[in-house]
């Protein structure tokens, strides 16, 4: 748009994308991100997938400088991928790292404005539940599970946030060395929640942009029990312990005051 400042301005952008049997969707996405932000990189962190998503993003990086992939030993959760691809990117220099899945429910097309964002922000979040967010083709209970859990966590850790389970965002380098990734212990769906949350704190600038989340057409939902009660009682705990530090310093005050 007019009067933007260019995504080139941000400095060296990584993507870094997880995988995990993504063997139907690999080519594909990596190929909508180079067209969507030529100027960027694109790390692929493999959980040694065993149906050759690893092999075909080593085949794909042999002909293109700016696709990179990393190895990893096995499959240790979406936090863990995350965590390696910001230590990789880190090191590497990158000034931009963003988050995003590898089976096109984040549109590569929208990457764009995740980073005409940032200009203005610490960390954008694509968000769902923002105005002029939505989702394509996800059943009722799946859009009454993310709304609820985001409200939840709106109630328990008393954010702003929209959307503080989504996983398409883009964070500035200073922004996740002031996280303290180093005692990060999510693994799941609510390291996304974890890291919103420490920006938060942190003072950073969080700001939710609108996305549309189109359910993946290829290959199978890494979503299942596990995941969604690890995100609930994470997010409880953390509320629990968040409430009551707040409660201490209302009686600490009120203690000072009175005498």
């Amino acid at each position: 748009m007019e009067g933007e400042p260019p995504i080139s301005s941000l400095g060296p952008v990584l993507v870094i994308i997880p995988t995990y049997n993504e063997s139907e969707n690999i080519a594909r996405i990596i190929s909508r991100t180079r067209e969507a932000v030529p100027d960027a990189h694109i790390l692929i962190a493999d959980d040694n997938s065993p149906d050759g998503t690893g092999q075909l993003a080593d085949d794909i990086a042999s002909t293109d400088d700016h696709v990179h992939v990393m190895h990893r030993l096995g499959k240790e959760g979406l936090g863990a991928a995350y965590l390696a691809g910001f230590e990789w990117g880190l090191n590497a220099g990158y000034d931009v790292l963003v988050e995003m899945d590898a089976d096109g429910s984040h549109q590569p097309e929208q990457l764009p404005e995740l980073l005409t964002a940032l200009a203005d922000a610490d960390l954008v979040l694509g968000s769902r539940w923002v105005t002029g967010g939505k989702v394509v083709n996800w059943p009722k209970s799946r859009e009454v599970l993310s709304r609820g859990g985001n409200l939840w966590t709106r109630m328990m850790l008393g954010i702003p946030l929209r959307d503080a389970t989504g996983g398409f965002r883009a964070f500035r380098r200073e922004t996740l060395l002031g996280l303290g990734l180093d005692n990060v212990a999510s693994a799941g769906y609510c390291f996304q929640v974890d890291l919103a949350w420490r920006a938060l704190k942190a003072g950073f600038r969080v700001v939710e942009v609108p996305i549309t989340f189109i359910e993946r057409e290829y290959g199978a939902s890494k979503m299942n029990q596990r995941i969604v009660v690890e995100a609930l009682a994470r997010t409880t705990l953390w509320g629990v312990a968040h409430r009551t530090k707040q409660l201490r310093r209302v009686v600490t005050k009120r203690k000072v005051l009175t005498s």
